[in-house]
């Protein structure tokens, strides 16, 4: 949310903090009533998975008429976004990963949001070793 803010406000403008929380808190309890709306009227419709219609019904019932239209078509650009993510392999390409580039581009991930984290200072944390498959017997020292 803080990025979208920055990225709305033209730059020489400045929010304090207590204003982005605010703001954040905000979009917190608006998404949780929409979500508990929309939960009611798949309950009422004796389903047990909300689908997008019962999000634009929930929109609708709660007198955010307005924003139907322009959620919806942000819905239908999401769904051509991620058909075209699967038809053009970027989905795909994780499955085709082995567990230990999994888990390498994991730790890379890891790092990168503690960095984030640390204000850009990259904080190095020792990977944890891989296990190889099995592993030859140690010689014992009481022999």
């Amino acid at each position: 949310m803080t990025k979208i803010i920055k990225e709305m406000l033209p730059p020489d403008v400045r929010v304090a903090r207590d204003a982005q929380d605010l703001i954040i808190e905000c979009c917190v309890e608006f998404i949780n009533l929409i979500s508990s709306e929309s939960n009611e009227v798949c309950g009422r419709e004796e389903r047990r998975t909300i689908a997008p219609e019962h999000v634009l019904k929930a929109l609708q019932d709660l007198g955010f008429g307005e924003y139907i239209e322009e959620v919806y078509a942000a819905y239908e650009q999401h769904k051509l976004e991620t058909v075209d993510a699967v038809r053009t392999g970027k989905l795909s390409n994780v499955a085709e990963m082995t567990e230990e580039q999994a888990l390498a581009e994991q730790q890379r991930m890891f790092a990168e949001a503690r960095a984030r984290m640390n204000g850009g200072i990259a904080v190095p944390k020792q990977p944890e070793p891989v296990p190889q498959g099995p592993q030859p017997p140690q010689p014992s020292l009481n022999t």
